[in-house]
């Protein structure tokens, strides 16, 4: 059976003016990114795992809809998306519906989240997408709650043919000499309980705007870089240098075999232009 190839997209950060809060041409980093993705064959998904509008705005979502749903349109591949920290639920709702789209735009989830939540499953052939929403409004960290993570639990217990796929925005990790340490998914443990003895084949999430492995209990986890801008950090300080570069990951499901993922960097002649530098995390 042919690998499901996913193109992982996440953090675009668009707004109603195509700017982001520090003055970056988000709307000039996707476009740069989409061209260059083009080139990426045999594609059968695109996941985009949040803050996609920096200021929360509906014109940044549908900023975002319109360049990946072209792309996704043009290559036959359905999209998803999920919320993060800069995004607003009623803007991400308006646009985006479930978040799980067909390549025509068509709503695709057979089953939503939790009321309240941008949380919902959908199925590409035999392998399960499931999104989660781990939005805390007005917070740069993120959490699941408890009324998702039992439905996430309902929803696992019954397994998939081709297994499962969960996305959300804030990495279930802990890194305690990272920067943005304090910024992930604060109820990490619970969540990595539901997974343990599940389908879950990877867990694709974004907002370190740099790529980043690892795993929750035995299940791969999949960093995507931001679009946006790059972070890079010297490891020995606490001290986030953010920069041009817009990127993506791919990640490839091999069937009885563990995934792979590799990066694919927008060609740009301003990438590594420095934006910003910080002795502590931005939101």
């Amino acid at each position: 059976m042919t690998a499901i190839r996913i193109l992982h997209l996440s953090d675009p950060h668009l707004t109603a003016s195509g700017f982001d809060e520090d003055g970056v041409d988000a709307a000039r980093a996707l476009r740069r990114l989409m061209t260059t993705v083009r080139e990426v064959e045999d594609l059968d998904l695109i996941v985009s795992t949040g803050d996609i509008a920096d200021d929360g705005s509906v014109a940044g979502c549908e900023r975002f809809r319109d360049t990946v749903g072209g792309f996704a349109r043009r290559r036959g591949v359905p999209h998803i998306y999920t919320t993060g920290n800069h995004d607003r639920r009623s803007s991400f709702t308006e646009v985006f519906g479930s978040g799980h789209l067909t390549a025509d735009g068509a709503d695709a989830a057979d089953a939503r989240g939790p009321s309240g939540t941008c949380a919902a499953v959908s199925h590409l052939g035999d392998l399960r997408m499931i999104t989660l929403d781990s939005l805390v409004p007005g917070s740069g960290h993120g959490l699941v709650g408890d009324e998702q993570l039992a439905w996430l639990r309902n929803v696992l217990a019954t397994p998939a043919p081709r297994g499962t796929v969960v996305a959300l925005h804030h990495p279930p990790l802990v890194l305690p000499r990272h920067p943005l340490a304090n910024l992930l998914l604060h109820d990490f443990a619970a969540f990595s309980q539901v997974l343990a003895g599940t389908d879950v084949r990877a867990v694709l999430c974004g907002h370190l705007h740099h790529e980043r492995y690892g795993t929750v209990g035995a299940v791969p986890v999949y960093v995507a870089p931001g679009i946006v801008t790059r972070i890079d950090f010297d490891p020995r300080t606490t001290r986030l240098i953010g920069v041009l570069g817009a990127a993506a990951a791919v990640v490839e499901l091999r069937e009885d075999l563990a995934p792979v993922a590799y990066t694919v960097t927008a060609r740009d002649s301003r990438a590594g232009e420095v934006v910003y530098r910080v002795d502590s995390a931005p939101n």
